[in-house]
């Protein structure tokens, strides 16, 4: 329980750190555009003062907002319990108005959604002084109602990628803003919290990360980096407003506890709870945002001497500033956190005046990173005027001829899947480890085949396929249906499901942790959708279809949000088609073999259908890229997209032909261990259920043979 002098003295810190914290994050913004001459008029067009200033502070506002408004439903859905339980006293259980017992929203839960529901209005209102200033910035036009600014500006909005960035900003912020206050579900603000990240997409598409050379990685780079940013800085911030009320609420007992009972030995108070669980997501949040943004400043620079440039200075002062905060973090983890669930109220003063620094650090670095984002980097992002066509439309120059040896020599790394492999692996590793550590068995063989699956995936994401897949359609059909049809075999065979369910705790105070989302999850109407079999199988062979031969693959070939997209859908359908033919993880629904043999020849000859309208056709596919990449190497365009045909049919039928073996495999070992159970069972009962077969049959025979008995009965 949290002493009042301790919660009055938070309440100062509170009240005094988000002032202070507003007003070091715009001297830092100031004394940054002084520094790199963002404050001057420009030499070719110039909107007025105005803009210039107002411009990077509706900026700096609008990520802010957009990370505390992400936070807080991070932190609603994934740290604080949902309901507490209302146990009045035994005087106020007859008062009117009163409910003897039932359930509530917890406080703190509450008052996190307030936060939300503030934040998400500003982050709306900022998104928009975005848009108009932007536009003001970019025409040299000062603001005004006047109908030039007007015209010109509804046409940045709608014709110009810097504008329909911040217009699409503008309407997540909006609908996210509604969201969060009409929902109180934890599956409802989970949602919501997706479609606040896509936000994340069009800030990432803008800017010096849209340009220049690498733009896959550049991109990819600075999304993780604002993902990072979010989990770290915006929870962290969430935690600073919300300390009066975790103290204020720290006897509030989970609801899991019997009523009435008193906080047992080994139970952790609610805010050395939900303290312990940021400091993971914190602790992902800042090596994400440091490896992050090492890459992408070594993607800006052409030379390390670069860095005594007015950008390559404000790089530094980002990685100083997040190295302190890694320190501070680090002390919390090691030293201070340990000591908040017990009456140590030094520990608990020191962490959150701790916390206040962090927050007033962030805002400076988030000031810095605004500039940042407006100031040129050292290496030119311009296209050279004898650029080759495969360089004008893919942003890199064309790989030498597909060899054997390339198919090794060749790597462009996809930053976002490579995060998203390390991560399943050294989750997985430690999730096995975990269940060894305490005595249960997990096969060896499943953890290998997991782990192959995600080696290939890193490997089809940023090895020789992901390169020669933008210039040859039958790379780009190999990396299809490797993601498709052999990566889902490996990681469904290593049952990521079930090994999550045994080795994740389980959370006992209300709240939900990564296993009661994964159980939530399969349960959903959305996976009994999706693991229906027929809509399993209709999801691989008929997106083919939609995917080739509509206007969708020409975006997911030159747009870079659609070649990830691509990648996802491919890896997910496929997964969802492994996981209900051979897996063994639960799913909301378990076909009979039979049904599933059937859907496997079903797909093989769909795969074979596909494969000869492509091998056969005379259509180019993607023609204004693939027609048009210029190689002097290699088939011709149609002869190459014919050779994927063949490709698609020969890779598509044989992991699916070993599927239906596997499927055959599992059956046959099904209906041998029902046969032993049968046996074990008849040697327990001696028999009994064959006894009273027969017996019936003999009922069955005497009472024939009394109706032949009967008089007056024909005879022959």
């Amino acid at each position: 329980m949290a002493s009042t002098p301790l919660i009055r003295q938070l309440n100062r810190i509170t009240y005094w750190v988000l002032p202070a914290g507003i007003a070091l994050t715009l001297a830092v913004l100031v004394g940054t555009m002084a520094a790199t001459g963002l404050n001057q008029a420009g030499s070719i067009v110039d909107a007025g003062a105005l803009t210039r200033w107002a411009l990077p502070v509706f900026t700096t506002t609008s990520h802010t907002a957009m990370t505390i408004t992400l936070g807080a439903l991070i932190v609603a859905t994934t740290l604080l319990p949902h309901y507490t339980r209302i146990i009045p006293r035994a005087d106020e259980a007859d008062k009117p108005g009163r409910v003897p017992e039932g359930e509530r929203f917890h406080p703190v839960f509450a008052s996190t959604l307030k936060i939300a529901a503030v934040a998400s209005m500003v982050w709306t209102i900022a998104a928009l002084g975005t848009l108009v200033f932007s536009f003001s910035d970019l025409s040299g036009m000062p603001v005004s109602a006047s109908e030039g600014f007007s015209g010109g500006f509804i046409a940045f909005a709608q014709q110009i990628s810097v504008g329909q960035a911040w217009l699409a900003v503008t309407l997540i912020a909006a609908v996210t803003s509604t969201l969060v206050m009409a929902l109180r579900s934890y599956p409802g603000l989970f949602l919501t919290a997706l479609l606040g990240f896509t936000a994340i997409i069009p800030l990432a598409l803008i800017g010096h990360s849209a340009g220049g050379d690498d733009h896959y990685a550049a991109v990819n780079s600075i999304l993780l980096h604002l993902i990072g940013v979010i989990a770290w800085a915006g929870g962290l911030i969430v935690l600073a407003i919300l300390g009066p009320k975790l103290l204020a609420e720290d006897k509030v007992l989970p609801r899991s506890k019997r009523a009435g009972a008193r906080q047992g030995s080994g139970e952790r108070s609610l805010m050395a709870t939900v303290v312990a669980r940021y400091s993971v997501l914190a602790m992902l949040g800042i090596i994400t945002v440091a490896i992050s943004g090492i890459v992408n400043a070594q993607i800006r620079m052409e030379h390390w001497h670069q860095i005594a440039s007015p950008w390559g200075m404000m790089v530094l002062t980002k990685l100083v500033l997040t190295m302190v905060l890694g320190v501070i973090g680090f002390i919390h983890r090691q030293w201070l956190i340990p000591k908040l669930g017990g009456n140590d109220g030094k520990a608990r003063g020191l962490f959150w005046w701790l916390v206040a620094a962090e927050v007033l650090i962030m805002g400076a670095v988030m000031a810095v990173a605004v500039v940042l984002g407006s100031t040129a980097p050292p290496k030119p992002e311009e296209i050279s005027p004898n650029a080759s066509p495969a360089r004008i439309l893919t942003g890199y120059e064309l790989p030498p001829e597909f060899t054997l040896e390339q198919w090794w020599l060749q790597w462009r790394w996809d930053w976002l899947w490579i995060a998203i492999t390390i991560f399943l692996a050294v989750w997985y590793v430690r999730a096995m480890l975990r269940l060894r550590a305490r005595g249960d068995n997990w096969s060896l063989l499943r953890t290998v085949s997991f782990l192959l699956g995600l080696l290939l995936l890193f490997y089809t994401t940023s090895g020789a396929l992901t390169v020669y897949g933008m210039v040859l359609f039958s790379a780009h059909m190999i990396e299809h249906m490797t993601l498709t049809m052999i990566i889902p075999i490996f990681l469904v065979l290593g049952m990521p499901i079930t090994l999550a369910l045994k080795s994740l705790p389980v959370r006992t105070d209300g709240s939900w942790g990564p296993r009661e989302w994964i159980l939530w999850l399969i349960q959903s109407p959305w996976a009994k959708f999706f693991t229906n079999p027929v809509v399993a199988s209709a999801n691989v062979a008929g997106s083919i279809v939609a995917f080739y031969f509509t206007p969708f693959f020409n975006w997911a070939v030159s747009e870079h949000p659609g070649h990830e997209f691509m990648i996802f859908h491919f890896l997910f359908a496929g997964y969802i088609f492994t996981a209900v033919m051979i897996g063994e993880d639960p799913l909301p629904t378990q076909p009979p073999y039979p049904l599933r043999l059937v859907l496997l020849f079903v797909t093989m000859a769909m795969h074979a259908f596909i494969s000869l309208a492509i091998t056969t056709g005379d259509n180019l596919l993607a023609a204004d890229w693939y027609g048009n990449m210029g190689r002097p190497w290699g088939p011709d365009a149609i002869t190459d997209q014919h050779l994927g045909g063949s490709v698609m049919w020969g890779i598509g039928e044989l992991p699916t032909l070993a599927m239906a073996v596997i499927v055959a495999v599992i059956w046959a070992r099904q209906d041998k261990k029902e046969a032993v159970r049968q046996d074990r069972q008849a040697d327990r009962d001696h028999d009994a259920e064959l006894a009273a077969y027969n017996e019936m049959f003999a009922v069955m025979a005497e009472q024939d043979e009394s109706a032949d008995r009967k008089p007056g009965k024909d005879r022959a």
